[in-house]
């Protein structure tokens, strides 16, 4: 019996709304994310994932606020990212209701804050979110990049997961920028290429458009899936999804 594939919907909040857009612009409302996170616990996802994507220190207060409300609705692992610099946000976070933080920009700065987190709270807290997109600047040809994708950091992806995984880091949330937000599929390419260099679980993110996207993404070798704008807007179901897996022969909750 292997370990069942997971299905996380993703709110991408923006003061105190979920919001999604393509290729990480064009952002437009997408709801509450209490009430989308209710919504997602009744219809059977597995884990919940919440990114403050424009997070700042002016707003941090807010998002805690919204983390606390939402963690009191799902019951369901909750994992928050966005503005987590230091292990004394983790802390803040995981009191506030969160079950994982994840971190992208800190660990890019200071690749050690990786060490102090999972030595403090253990491994499985931490979730490294790698925004990757296609370079000839890079060996690998996958190039780490911050702000949505906006910014490039010449720094190699299966260079940086390898390390992060040597840091201790729990789980690796692998978000491919070229295929965010254009509903084409998930890129399969980059998923076995990270799969080759890293054995912690890995959450694919970017591309889902349809059921049947999500299956070849498991078998590139995601243990995990994440979509956000096609659950949001009711195009797919979380349960549409579970069916597309159980058909291609993988086991879900």
């Amino acid at each position: 019996m292997g370990v069942a594939v997971r299905v996380i919907p993703c709110l991408d909040v923006d003061a105190g709304r979920v919001v999604k857009g393509v290729n990480f612009e064009g952002l437009r409302d997408a709801g509450d994310p209490v009430e989308l996170g209710k919504r997602y616990n009744a219809e059977g996802a597995d884990e919940l994932t919440f990114l403050d994507v424009t997070a700042s220190s002016s707003d941090r207060e807010t998002t805690f606020d919204v983390v606390a409300q939402t963690a009191e609705t799902v019951f369901i692992p909750l994992t928050v990212g966005g503005g987590v610099r230091t292990v004394d946000d983790v802390d803040r976070l995981l009191r506030t209701g969160a079950d994982k933080a994840s971190i992208n920009t800190a660990a890019i700065s200071r690749p050690e804050i990786i060490n102090e987190i999972t030595e403090r709270f253990g491994s499985q807290v931490l979730v490294l979110s790698v925004d990757a997109k296609r370079s000839s600047e890079t060996p690998s040809g996958y190039e780490v990049t911050t702000h949505g994708g906006r910014k490039s950091t010449g720094i190699d992806a299966l260079e940086w997961v390898a390390e992060a995984e040597r840091r201790g880091v729990g789980e690796i949330l692998l978000n491919s920028i070229d295929a965010d937000g254009t509903k084409a599929g998930f890129d399969l390419e980059m998923i076995r290429a990270v799969r080759a260099v890293t054995r912690v679980p890995l959450i694919a993110s970017g591309g889902a458009g349809a059921p049947e996207h999500f299956p070849p993404a498991i078998e590139a070798g995601a243990d995990a899936v994440l979509a956000a704008s096609i659950f949001h807007f009711g195009e797919v179901t979380i349960g549409e999804v579970k069916q597309a897996l159980r058909e291609a022969g993988y086991e879900v909750r």
